[in-house]
């Protein structure tokens, strides 16, 4: 039988690389980005397979680059596909016309190691998802804006306005529910969903969006775009990361080779969004087996000698199979009335 152009089998699908490659910086989460002139988006290319023996020698050898840095540590987060989000991606991944089939990468450095390449740099992830830092409190787009918008594009629901509800109040930690930051790709969906992402106007004709008339993003509250479905990806990642936390070592990836607790305390911070409990951290921290004294000290500004220590290679090994604790200090925001 012959195949037509509708034919699934014979749809052309292009798969790309992209990599979220994360790293610590002065109490900030940074990720690494490419391009320039506001198109920003994570390091990317295609996967060839006459040259790529596997997907992860592919990405390392497009951020590699790209950026001219090496990814250390690397787990596939998940497998992105869906039409209309992936447009202007097709055109640079193989030609026009193709289905984008997307396979994302977390990657985790120490530190932001310098960037020698021209179009490349490190940003705050929080300059994407602002609502998702509580360091400081509340953040302040989730009351002004953010909240009002899900309301009402609750409303707007007909039949299904009480499964939206349920939907933004399990997400944000309304109506009762908590906060939980590892559900960040689960807000950003739902701010997709509503209109709230920029991303969302640019792809509603093809990804079948309906969208209130003049409620487009303006301003920096929801975050700056990124292309293609950059930003999902970034989101799963923080995710990934920040659930991650609490059942694998894994933040030892991502600190220097001595530290004191307070900036192990404030490492954590960064990823998860809240702060802590100081000495219930500290007591968790030093009854899990992951690090140990140096020997050594270090003074902090405006206080006494702190100890430093360093990951416990013996400690990460026993315990591979388990996490930090997370004492956040609540601060939970009001239900969507």
């Amino acid at each position: 039988m012959q195949k037509t152009s509708a034919d699934p089998v014979a749809a052309n699908v292009a798969i790309t690389l992209n990599a979220v490659l994360a790293a610590i910086d002065d109490q900030r989460p940074k990720v690494l980005c490419v391009g320039r002139s506001g198109a920003i988006g994570l390091p990317y290319g295609p996967f060839d397979p006459e040259r790529h023996r596997t997907f992860e020698i592919g990405v390392r050898e497009w951020v590699t680059k790209q950026t001219h840095l090496s990814l250390g540590y690397v787990e596939q987060l998940y497998t992105f596909g869906d039409r209309g989000r992936e447009a202007p991606l097709a055109a640079i991944a193989g030609g026009s016309g193709e289905r984008v089939v997307s396979v994302g990468y977390l990657a985790l450095a120490p530190g932001p190691t310098d960037v020698s390449a021209e179009d490349a740099g490190w940003r705050d992830w929080y300059s994407f998802f602002p609502w998702e830092d509580w360091r400081g409190g509340e953040p302040a787009a989730l009351r002004s804006k953010i909240i009002p918008a899900l309301t009402a594009w609750a409303q707007r629901g007909g039949d299904a306005s009480e499964a939206r509800r349920a939907r933004a109040a399990a997400a944000f930690g309304l109506d009762g529910a908590e906060w939980d930051e590892a559900h960040t790709l689960d807000r950003y969906e739902l701010m997709y969903e509503a209109g709230l992402i920029a991303e969302a106007w640019r792809d509603r004709r093809d990804a079948g969006l309906e969208l209130p008339a003049g409620d487009e993003p303006t301003g920096g509250e929801t975050g700056a775009p990124m292309i293609s479905d950059h930003r999902r990806i970034l989101a799963t990642a923080v995710g990934r990361l920040r659930g991650k936390l609490r059942y694998r070592p894994i933040i030892f990836q991502m600190t220097p080779p001595e530290f004191t607790l307070f900036e192990l305390q404030q490492t954590v911070e960064a990823i998860v969004g809240f702060e802590f409990h100081k000495q219930n951290f500290r007591r968790s921290v030093e009854k899990s087996g992951f690090v140990e004294r140096t020997g050594d000290t270090t003074q902090q500004t405006g206080g006494r000698p702190a100890a430093l220590f360093r990951p416990s290679r013996e400690g990460l090994r026993e315990h591979a199979a388990a996490g930090l604790a997370i004492p956040r200090l609540r601060r939970d925001a009001e239900a969507i009335r």
